[in-house]
């Protein structure tokens, strides 16, 4: 932040809530008084156009009335304004006025006032130019080398320079390779246009070269001004400066050098005539305009650089002379001599703020007052420090850095669920099939306590479930106002999300500017993806849960999913998912047990996790504390692969066929290229069958896009059926080794840490990489293992084994004793003796396939499970017997 800020000598608003840029200030003595008086001109997007005439009675004064010279409003957006030689005949100023659409040029002139209002000025239209393109910026000059007149030049938003001798159209050009439009400016001493294309390069064209090359008029095919036909537009030179160009201004030292400044996005450079570079500077802030002019010193140039920070600094050549604070961000900045004060600097902000300005400083009047002297108690203070250090120790314990109570009193978030679905679904554009797809109401409250800014909420579900509306803003919430905001959700594909809770994120800012999150988490019920249907005995998967407490009745844990035709089964029931699959639980009545199968492994998960979730909710309202769930059979691991080998396989593919695409790309623009030589050559030439190939190569490459969408739709279906598995194997896991909360939450960013799969990042590579971290910190042996260093980089492995066998791996130390941990500790060896032992990462393939061989017996297919555990004690079902 600079020390010293600019002395304000007159500064005003422009108009409400208009915006502005670098082109639309200008200062001239646009009214031909002769006095050398600049007038400041000032256009802008909202089509208005201000003169001002700034007088001050003392320095600091806002504008008054008679400030205001001209105000009109001119309809259509005003882009750039300028004054020069622009109407034949004479050499008085004329506004030029740059419009999207069209170029007008006035003559402003004033009228003695015989009244105490004063003078009265207005403009005349001489005349106008309609545009065929869209307009981005112009330049002026004495083209050619031309007396007495200037000639104007537009840049269209298509790269097209069009030149105007004043009244009469000259000529039009289209750069070549143009894809952006850039800033434009002209040299008068090598009589060249020189402006920065997309490319980020600066170019330089003659204007001799552009008005002997073909007419952009004549040229039919936006392909042919690319590739140039006919006279060729060549560049004069270039040169790469490796980004984006904010501005462009020329600066002549004398008759006989000339400097070319270029404003970047992080540097400004100088070049010379011929396109070498002089010098540059790299910028500490993000540049938002800029102005060279020259210095009192002999062949030094000062320039005026203003910041994304306020700033304004003042350079000469590369070293830095003065920095000065600004109320406000600049777009654009003049110098000029206003009222009989020569060196004002004119700044104008891109929300209407215009002030007229000076270099200078204020001294200092403050004195800091004597402090009294007096003698300090050491001990007293060596007791306060500790008691102050007590404090700060019981709230870092207590509450953390950041004090929770304080960020929950400023805002309190909070989620309800509609019981009753919607009396009209919101569901549109659904993927379900025959099913009527319900949708639920879910409504956010919002209470703050002090008054918020900029308050954002967004809400997230898992897909395929959507939302009717998931972003909410809020500009200003007084103090203690309650907002509610309501919004439905639904299914929308065929498959089933991997979780039924939803988040509600708001982020705001606290008075003091200090930006601030809270959250809110929601469950949504299983009836929104899930109907009754009915039991079935035939499953490929089974899952049995064993509790401690006597089973509970299935009609009172899932009142809504009760079978009308089948009452008398209350130890059976059905669900029938909105995508078509099944799932039945069965609760046994003696043995404590509840099992659950379907023909996918993947669907296992939401009933499981309903169940159990329920059952706590169950013994929670008994006041019964000490129930508990666990598991006791073989681990799914062989399902558990198949998803994660059918994952990896769409990857594979989509990778294959992007290439694919890619090389039919290639050829396919290849063939373009070979039949656009053809038909531009003078002697037509046979096309060798070239249109049929490229006919063939389209529809390849057409045919390969939809092989990449639907590739890609089956990968997103895939990674969530894959991470409802995964969450179905963490529970195991946690209800098998009766892991704690905090351990099951180290397996979910172990094997969870992705929300979306990508080519880049996958999740086979991302959870190996988490895997191999856990087995060589907390879940190992040796201080062998510990020294191992994984790989920083990240690549698609070639297949799944890997992965697998370290899953195996993880699965068998959590079965010897190893325990889950990211202290500091962790990194220790462990010394405790492990049931069994724990065996170390193997360094070798067979090593690990040794292992591998022991760990067969406890990881066995779990479609067996049912024959190892069977429940005779299930209540028979209809067509359904154990």
């Amino acid at each position: 932040m600079s020390l010293f800020k600019a002395r304000d000598w007159w500064s005003t608003v422009l108009g409400e809530k208009e915006e502005f840029d670098q082109g639309c200030l200008c200062l001239a003595d646009v009214d031909n008084t002769g006095n050398g008086q600049d007038k400041i001109i000032v256009g802008s997007y909202m089509g208005y156009l201000r003169i001002f005439n700034p007088h001050p009675v003392k320095t600091g004064d806002g504008a008054q009335a008679e400030d205001l010279l001209l105000e009109v409003h001119l309809r259509d957006p005003i882009l750039q304004v300028e004054v020069g030689k622009f109407v034949s005949g004479t050499e008085m100023l004329h506004l030029a006025v740059l419009h999207s659409r069209k170029l007008c040029v006035y003559s402003v002139s004033g009228t003695l006032g015989n009244v105490e209002h004063g003078n009265q000025y207005q403009i005349k239209l001489m005349y106008e130019h309609n545009l065929q393109r869209i307009a981005c910026n112009m330049t002026y000059g004495s083209f050619g080398g031309v007396k007495g007149r200037d000639l104007i030049c537009i840049q269209s938003m298509d790269g097209m320079l069009m030149v105007f001798e004043q009244e009469s159209y000259a000529f039009g050009r289209f750069l070549p390779g143009s894809l952006l439009p850039g800033p434009l400016a002209y040299s008068s001493r090598t009589d060249s246009f020189i402006t920065v294309s997309s490319c980020r390069q600066v170019e330089s064209y003659k204007y001799q070269v552009l008005a002997f090359a073909t007419d952009a008029d004549k040229r039919q095919e936006t392909e042919q001004q690319k590739l140039g036909s006919g006279k060729r537009l060549v560049v004069d030179w270039t040169l790469n400066i490796g980004e984006q160009a904010l501005d462009i201004c020329i600066v002549s030292f004398n008759q006989s050098a000339s400097s070319v400044f270029v404003l970047g996005e992080r540097n400004f450079f100088c070049l010379k005539d011929n396109g070498q570079i002089r010098f540059m500077k790299k910028l500490d802030c993000s540049p938002s305009c800029f102005l060279p002019y020259c210095s009192v010193s002999e062949g030094t140039v000062n320039t005026l650089i203003g910041n994304h920070n306020n700033v304004l600094h003042i350079y000469q050549d590369v070293t830095l002379k003065w920095a000065t604070q600004l109320p406000h961000i600049p777009v654009a900045v003049r110098v000029g001599c206003l009222h009989d004060l020569k060196g004002v600097v004119v700044t104008l902000s891109d929300d209407g703020h215009l002030q007229c300005s000076y270099l200078g400083t204020d001294p200092s009047l403050f004195q800091a007052p004597k402090v009294e002297s007096r003698e300090l108690n050491y001990d007293e203070l060596d007791i306060e420090l500790k008691e102050l250090q007590k404090i700060i120790k019981d709230v870092n314990k207590s509450q953390g850095v950041w004090p929770m109570t304080e960020r929950e009193d400023d805002l309190k978030v909070s989620a309800m669920v509609s019981p009753n679905f919607d009396s009209v679904s919101q569901a549109t554009d659904v993927e379900v099939g025959a099913d009527l797809v319900p949708s639920v109401t879910v409504k956010i409250t919002l209470q703050n306590r002090v008054a918020l800014q900029k308050v954002k909420l967004s809400v997230y579900v898992q897909p395929p479930l959507v939302l009717t509306c998931d972003q909410f803003t809020f500009e200003f919430m007084a103090p203690e106002m309650t907002r509610t905001v309501g919004f439905s959700v639904y299914l929308k594909g065929s498959y089933l999300p991997p979780e039924l809770e939803g988040n509600a994120v708001v982020s705001y800012s606290r008075p003091t500017g200090i930006p601030r999150v809270s959250q809110c988490k929601f469950r949504l019920p299983l009836k929104l993806i899930c109907l009754p249907g009915q039991p079935s005995k035939a499953a490929s998967h089974k899952l049995t849960i064993d509790t401690n407490k006597s089973p509970v009745s299935l009609l009172s844990l899932f009142p809504g999913f009760a079978n009308q035709s089948e009452d008398d089964q209350v130890n059976v029931m059905g669900f029938r998912f909105l995508g078509g699959s099944q799932v039945t639980l069965l609760a046994s009545k003696t043995s404590q047990r509840y099992r659950i199968q379907s023909e996918q492994f993947e669907d296992l998960w939401l009933i499981t996790n309903e169940l159990i979730i329920r059952l706590q909710e169950y013994f929670e309202k008994q006041e019964i504390k000490d129930f508990a769930c666990s598991f006791s059979g073989s681990m799914p691991l062989q399902e558990y692969f198949e998803l994660i080998d059918h994952h990896f396989e769409l990857r594979i593919n989509g990778e294959k066929l992007e290439e694919l695409l890619s090389e039919r790309a290639v050829q396919f623009r290849a063939i373009q290229r070979r039949l656009l030589t053809r038909f531009k050559d003078k002697t037509p030439a046979p096309l060798q069958h070239l249109d049929t190939l490229l006919d063939g190569t389209y529809k390849q490459v057409i045919a390969l896009a939809d092989a990449v969408e639907e590739n890609q739709d089956n990968l997103f279906q895939s990674f969530t059926r894959l991470k409802s598995a995964t969450h179905l194997v963490i529970l195991l896991i946690g209800l098998w080794q009766k892991l704690s909360t905090d351990q099951i939450a180290i397996l979910e960013a172990a094997f969870l840490p992705l929300q979306q799969d990508t080519q880049e990042l996958g999740w086979e590579e991302t959870v190996d990489a988490a895997i191999s971290h856990l087995l060589k910190t907390c879940l190992s042996k040796s201080s062998k293992e510990q020294a191992l260093n994984l790989s920083s980089q990240l690549s698609t492995p070639k297949d799944t084994s890997r992965l697998k066998k370290h899953i195996t791996l993880l699965c068998d130390r959590l079965a010897k004793g190893g325990r889950l941990c990211l202290s500091t500790d962790a990194a220790a060896p462990q010394t405790m003796v492990m049931p069994g032992g724990c065996a170390t990462i193997p360094e070798s393939d067979l090593e690990e396939r040794s292992i591998e061989q022991d760990s067969t017996e406890l990881f066995t297919n779990h479609k067996h499970l049912i024959v190892e555990t069977p429940m005779p004690e299930v209540s028979p079902l209809q067509g359904v017997s154990e």
